[in-house]
């Protein structure tokens, strides 16, 4: 007997997330006083659409996926429809720099939500095996440390500095992050390159200070992270990648060897060298002065941490409620600084449970990354939640003043299609992963029995004289 899907359970739970949308969508249309007519139903249904899509997906080409995933993805998707659609409410009489009025950017993020489902349903109808991704490690890895560093050397008119990085490729009106997908593909080179070299980690070297450390000669993994991740903090002004990217390193080391040598002397590296480029780097000292002290300069450097802080503060225990904030007083309101918005509006307990469904989705996707059986799909599957849940934490961490503030976005909840495309494959991913997790074993065909010897017919042959 097979074991349930639960793809009704993940079927009741989307249209959940769908209400809480609507509902969310309809409480900032009442505190704008703006008209409520049925669009918002039909908005509210129409996303619910693009989500029983994924789910018929899901229901087709991984039926054992975990149904608890893709809900958690698309309520924390939808808010962050609603939360940039508050915002455009109240940028709306605003002029840019530049003297052009706001730009909407709730509508591009609708299509941008529709082309990412797309390519989600394409990796599960296409990627049938995630073991199949081992084959490719090093092409994966080739190609992801050409998107990483790529901004970084480009020119300024195709790689533009924006808020301090260099983390964008510009084509006219196109643009693309592609450290965005870059994670991905080094994380899947990292995964088959520990598979196959596993030996060469698990051997200790000298005992130092009550740790065995690793040989010198099997170092030069953990050395080229480290020279990439500062090359990132150097060469693109991007602390957040760079933090983002030894992170899950040092994660896939540890976990692939089980021995916290690695971890520790990962830690003291990239301390090392984030020293140094903050004794030598003007940008990397601004972020760190920033980070300890952002009233020095309120009004310049240290405004956007300044204005994240007095939201949060106005946002108190449970917020002004949706629609009563004001998002219009904080830069970046639609992309790095959307958690501050949502802080302000929702207050502590409305921030502390979209962190807790974060915590959720990592969760079942690192139970998926131990129950699947093969060493591959191990080590993917907790790279790939772990990314996610320590990209919040540098997130969360920056605007609430616990660590440096970076560039980087909220999955599924900010502004961009990098990001949005990006995560929704990882997603996929993880469901692959998770549906090889679930599924039944295939029971193996008997072999025809072979009659004992004893039984078999024997004839009598005279041989000739």
């Amino acid at each position: 007997m097979r074991p349930p899907t639960k793809r009704t359970t993940e079927l009741i739970m989307l249209g959940f997330a769908a209400v809480l949308v609507t509902g969310a969508l309809i409480l900032v249309e009442a505190n704008q006083e703006q008209e409520l007519t049925m669009n918002i139903v039909w908005l509210g249904l129409a996303y619910l659409a693009l989500l029983s899509i994924a789910h018929l997906a899901v229901r087709r080409w991984a039926p054992y996926a975990d149904p608890v995933m893709l809900p958690c993805v698309g309520l924390l998707n939808g808010l962050g429809l609603v939360m940039i659609h508050r915002i455009d409410l109240a940028m709306a009489d605003v002029k840019m720099p530049d003297g052009s009025m706001w730009s909407p950017a709730a509508p591009k993020q609708v299509l941008w939500t529709a082309i990412a489902l797309a390519l989600f349903c394409a990796c599960l109808k296409f990627l049938t095996d995630h073991r199949t991704l081992a084959k490719y490690g090093y092409t994966f890895g080739f190609l992801g440390l050409i998107a990483l560093v790529l901004p970084g050397v480009l020119p300024s008119f195709i790689a533009p500095e924006i808020n301090g990085a260099k983390i964008w490729l510009s084509f006219g009106a196109f643009s693309i992050q592609p450290g965005e997908f870059a994670k991905i593909l080094l994380m899947v080179f990292f995964a088959a390159f520990l598979v196959s070299k596993r030996d060469l980690f698990t051997a200790a070297g000298r005992r130092v200070f009550g740790l065995d450390l690793p040989r010198a000669r099997d170092l030069g993994p953990l050395v080229a992270a480290w020279a990439v991740g500062v090359s990132i903090m150097v060469l693109q002004k991007d602390l957040g990648s760079s933090l983002l990217f030894f992170g899950i390193v040092l994660v896939l080391l540890y976990v692939a060897t089980e021995r916290a040598a690695w971890v520790v002397l990962g830690v003291v590296l990239f301390c090392g060298g984030a020293f140094v480029a903050w004794k030598l780097f003007t940008h990397v000292q601004v972020r760190v002065q920033n980070w300890l002290d952002p009233f020095v300069d309120p009004s310049g450097s240290g405004y956007q941490i300044v204005q994240s802080l007095f939201g949060l503060g106005t946002g108190g225990l449970f917020g002004a409620g949706l629609g009563g904030g004001r998002p219009d007083q904080i830069p970046e309101a639609n992309t790095d600084f959307i958690t501050a918005v949502i802080g302000e509006e929702l207050g502590f307990v409305g921030l502390a449970a979209l962190l807790l469904l974060y915590m959720v989705f990592a969760m079942r996707g690192l139970r998926a990354a131990l129950s699947v059986r093969d060493t591959f799909g191990k080590l993917l599957g907790g790279g790939l939640a772990f990314a996610v849940a320590f990209q919040l934490f540098i997130i969360v961490g920056g605007i609430t003043k616990l660590i440096p503030m970076t560039g980087i976005t909220a999955p599924f909840l900010s502004k961009g299609g990098s990001s949005l495309l990006a995560n929704y494959i990882l997603v996929a991913l993880l469901l692959r992963i998770s549906d090889a997790a679930r599924a039944p074993k295939a029971t193996p065909k008997p072999r025809p029995q072979q009659p004992a010897i004893a039984d078999q017919f024997t004839v009598m042959v005279e041989r000739p004289k």
